[in-house]
């Protein structure tokens, strides 16, 4: 299988955030939010494996600041590391300040996809081949992400989680 890079599974969203998409504060929902990202990470996961892709987990999510009603938000999804059948996904979310145009990082997440075939069994996917400075420390830390979550999930021993323990050796 020929690697990519990331830049091939990179997604763009962008969309006005709506009067029906926003809480008390009229700031957008969380859960609206966090439908935007799955859907930008599921087109990014099925542009690098080209098969069907299922969110297996999400690893991480931040809501540093509020999407005000009337903003215009920007998604940015793109495959940080892939393994045998799942990739991980980073997400950028921006928002475009409406008198300047300047855009602002308001939050990001990290989810996992799995490839699946038309059963709905596992299938191998790509490797990825980073390219900027961002892209490898993004693939650097996906590794340590996953043994950090299959230690915890009971399905590694803490003392096989070697890039783990390079942190505090």
């Amino acid at each position: 299988m020929t690697p990519k890079h990331p830049s091939e599974s990179l997604t763009i969203l962008t969309d006005l955030v709506l009067p029906s998409e926003t809480n008390p504060l009229n700031n957008l929902f969380g859960g609206e939010l966090l439908a935007r990202m799955d859907r930008a990470a599921s087109i990014a996961a099925r542009r690098h494996s080209r098969r069907i892709v299922v969110t297996a987990s999400v690893n991480h999510v931040a809501f540093n600041r509020a999407i005000p009603l009337g903003s215009v938000v920007t998604v940015e999804a793109k495959v940080s590391r892939s393994f045998k059948s799942s990739m991980e996904i980073f997400i950028d979310i921006w928002v475009e300040d409406r008198e300047s145009g300047n855009k602002t990082k308001a939050n990001e997440a990290i989810y996992t996809f799995v490839a699946v075939d038309d059963t709905g069994r596992p299938v191998e996917v790509p490797q990825i081949i980073p390219e900027t400075p961002l892209e490898i420390a993004r693939f650097e830390a996906a590794l340590r992400r996953k043994q950090l979550s299959l230690v915890i999930a009971g399905k590694m021993k803490p003392e096989d989680a070697t890039e783990l323990k390079a942190l505090f050796i």
